[in-house]
Parts: structure tokens; sequence; C-alpha cells
């Protein structure tokens, strides 16, 4: 098997070479490609993964590029973990919303989709390279908004795809801490989208344990998987669902623009600072493993998630994940080439999304607002659309109406977007 990283070097990629390390025999891994347009960040990443394999023993080998055409061809799998702009164009996005009075957040509203009108033309490069030199690949996707770039893909003509999160697994991993329980003893009932996803129940064991959850958390003494923001008990109660993290931003919007305003540094600027701290480490020639200092960086369970899902298609073993996938009339009100979060079974050659039928009107609302929103961000993204880049901006709850086209006309100057 060749695995081809598309943004390797991303300070993540040590993780999931760890996982890689630990898993190769498994999925009998002889290749991995790390390729990157940095010359300089790949050189320090790719001579520490190196590092790292080579104290591992050697299992599989590793290769550094700055051709994405080298990386992709003959490639059964293509990682894409990219961030057009970088940190600094993630620190603009957050400023471009909160200069609005609006959430400043790389994945949900005006930053979210700021990235991926940045990200979705390069992704278009990116399938099309690989239509040419690994027809048969599959995508795992990672880059951020995961369940939006996602959509793009697929509508690209990539069949083979499946985009990753690790909200779920975080979530699963949380409960069975709150539970004091393996995470294999539990299972949840989830659906959504990216960053926009609800439990809607919970098993340990096979027996539904969501009530008592639910009183924890309106008791606040449940799991702590809500960070930042305690909800009112009995809003908690009333909704009857696990939110998502990300699911503040939306419930308790007032409270997050005022907590992002008060910040003294954005997001970005905390993430370049633990990332020079993690780069100074690669570079050290006597590292030869992943560092702990990389939890700071976020993406907990990210090689876990990436590396099961892998050795489930290489391995044809059918497991159930929960992923961004096309609907496939899965959510009813949901369109068959929209991308939804939910579980499915994954295999060599095809993905069985689990029917989930009716979402109760009390979170589908939202739901298909945000949904109407990133299938216009793609479509604006893939046709260059001025308007359909408003009509957007418009159908997002996180910006009012009549901000949307001061906002968009700002969210264009600020990152010289081509929109016509």
């Amino acid at each position: 098997m060749k695995i081809a990283v598309i943004g390797g070097g991303s300070t993540y990629a040590p993780e999931l070479i760890d996982g890689l390390i630990r898993n190769a025999e498994k999925i009998d891994l002889k290749e991995v490609v790390l390729m990157d347009i940095d010359a300089e960040r790949l050189k320090v990443v790719g001579t520490f993964c190196e590092r790292m394999v080579a104290h591992a023993g050697r299992k599989f080998e590793l290769k550094c590029t700055l051709d994405r055409t080298d990386a992709i061809k003959g490639s059964d799998f293509i990682v894409t973990q990219i961030r057009v702009g970088k940190q600094i164009g993630r620190h603009k996005d957050i400023k471009l919303g909160l200069r609005h009075g609006l959430v400043g957040q790389e994945t949900t509203g005006v930053g979210g989709m700021a990235k991926a009108l940045r990200t979705i033309p390069v992704m278009r490069e990116i399938a099309d390279d690989a239509k040419r030199l690994a027809p048969d690949a599959w995508f795992i996707n990672f880059t951020n908004p995961s369940g939006l770039i996602t959509e793009s893909l697929h509508k690209m003509g990539v069949k083979k795809i499946v985009g990753l999160c690790n909200i779920p697994i975080g979530i699963i991993m949380d409960l069975a801490l709150h539970l004091q329980c393996d995470p294999d003893r539990i299972k949840i009932d989830f659906v959504g989208l990216n960053h926009l996803g609800w439990v809607r129940k919970v098993y340990m064991n096979g027996q539904d344990i969501t009530e008592k959850i639910i009183e924890s958390l309106a008791d606040r003494k449940g799991p702590a998987n809500i960070p930042e923001l305690e909800y009112d008990p009995r809003f908690t109660k009333a909704l009857g669902f696990i939110p998502s993290p990300y699911l503040r931003y939306f419930y308790a919007t007032e409270t997050m623009v005022r907590n992002l305003q008060s910040k003294t540094k954005t997001r970005a600027e905390e993430v370049m600072e633990i990332e020079d701290a993690l780069l100074k480490i690669y570079s050290d020639p006597t590292q030869v493993t992943k560092p702990a200092e990389l939890e700071q960086r976020g993406g907990a369970f990210y090689s876990k998630i990436a590396v099961d899902l892998i050795d489930s298609i290489w391995n044809d073993k059918r497991e159930e994940h929960i992923v961004n996938v096309p609907n496939q009339g899965a959510v009813w009100g949901i369109e068959d080439d929209q991308t939804v979060e939910i579980p499915a079974i994954i295999g060599r050659d095809k993905i069985e999304v689990k029917p989930v039928g009716h979402v109760e009107p009390k979170i589908f609302g939202l739901m298909a607002q945000v949904k109407a929103y990133e299938t216009l961000t793609v479509e604006a993204g893939m046709e260059g659309s001025y308007d359909k880049a408003l009509m957007a901006l418009a159908a997002n709850p996180l910006c009012p109406t009549e901000l949307a086209r001061v906002v968009l006309d700002d969210m264009i100057e600020t990152h010289g977007l081509k929109l016509s």
C-alpha cells in the first residue's frame, strides 16, 4: 500500500506517522509520501518523521517531495490535510468575523467560509491529479471545514471519499472517562454535519443510558466535552441530546463572540506559538518519537481514526465509523449528494450509510439551514460565483443577512478571492 499525505509538512504529520508505524503490518503499508509546498517546513517535519520510522525498525519507506504528482501517482490512499493561507490566513479569518461583531472561527461562520473559498480551487487541482494518476485511490479528507470540503471533492467527481473529524470519537472517549469504562463499551447514535452534530442516544453495553447522561449534563456533573460554556439546565433537558462542542457558536452566539473578543490572542496566534515550539523539537536530531507537546496542537485521536478507517477499507472489515459522506438517502430532507456526518459501514469498495430517516425538528431546522450554506459555499467556490457566495452568507445563521454583502466584500479584499 502507498499513502500520499498532501500537506505533509503539517505539525500533525508525526501523529499520523506514529499511528501508521504501529499498524503498518496489518494494512500492508509499503510507502508513505509526505508532500508539501513549504520546502523548509517539509524538511523539518519530514526529517523527524524519517527518524521516527527508522527508530521503529523501518516498517515502511518514507519519502518527502514538493511534487504533488509524484506523491499521488499510484497511491492507494490520499490523505488531504492542507491549510491554504497557513495560520496567518486563519488569523485573518478570525479577525474578519470579529470586525463585524460575528463569530471568528476557522470552520463555522464567516471564517469557515473564507477558508473554504480559498481551499476549494486547490482541492480541484488535487482531485484532477488523482483522477489521472491514482484513479482508484481513496481520499481521506481532514482539511477543514471537513464536511464542506468533502462535499466539494465529491462534486468534483471523487467517488471514494470520506471526511474525518475527531469530535465524535472525542465524545465517546469523554463519555467513557465519565463512566469509567472502556470506550469499546460505548456506542452513540450520532447525526448532523461536520462541527454541527448531536448525540441522540448513548448506549453502554447495549443499554440506553441517554437519560442518565442528560441529567448529569443538566446538573453540570456530566462529561466535560462542552468546553467554555455550560448550557442552561432547562435547555439541556429540553434538547435531550448531547450537542457537539461547536454548537456553542450557534446556541450561545453572543456569549461566544464576547469570549473571542476578550482574548488577547487569536487561536491562530496560539497555534503558531505551539507550532514554533514543535518545530524546534522536531529539529532536535535526538528526538525519535512523537513528543508529548503535540497534544497541545489539538486533533486528539487523529491517527487512530485515520488508521482505523484505512484498515477497515484495505482489509474490507466493513466496520462502522462516524464519517462525513454523501447522504445517499440516509437523512430525510437532505439531498443525496450533500455531505452529512453519520455512522456508515466502511469496506474496500463501498460505503454503506446507515439509514437515519426522520431527524427531530428541534435540530433539523438548524441542520438544514447550515447545510444550505455549505452547499452554496461549495458551488460558489467551484464556480467562482459572487452571487452564490452572497447567498451562502445570507443562509448562514451566524451572519445576519443585512451584513452579508459588506462581510463578503471584506472577505474578498482580505484574501484576494476571485469571485465574479
